[in-house]
């Protein structure tokens, strides 16, 4: 709703794997994903990403509930672009997304 509302375009997936099929099966210009998710976690779908030529970069944002040191650090080893912990402010995340 926050994205939508500012006029960007969204696409959706209900799990990790099916974010990835539509994350490289059209052209994206950010991704906004979760840590804790279905099927492929956030890091396994930012290491799969990463290593697709649709993932070449293209940044990658976790919004997440999670706020573990380790995990960031795993993250941004994978290529994590940001980390937002939730709850956010809207317009701190159309901020991170727009830079």
């Amino acid at each position: 709703m926050t994205l939508t509302g500012a006029g960007l375009k969204v696409i959706e997936a209900g799990n990790g794997a099916e974010g990835y099929t539509k994350a490289t099966s059209q052209p994206v210009h950010a991704v906004i994903t979760d840590l804790n998710m279905p099927v492929m976690n956030g890091l396994e779908f930012l290491r799969k990403f990463r290593q697709s030529p649709a993932g070449k970069g293209i940044p990658v944002i976790l919004l997440t509930t999670e706020s573990d040191e380790e995990l960031k650090r795993q993250a941004r080893e994978a290529g994590a672009t940001g980390w937002i912990v939730k709850p956010f402010k809207q317009d701190q995340l159309l901020a991170v997304v727009r830079r």
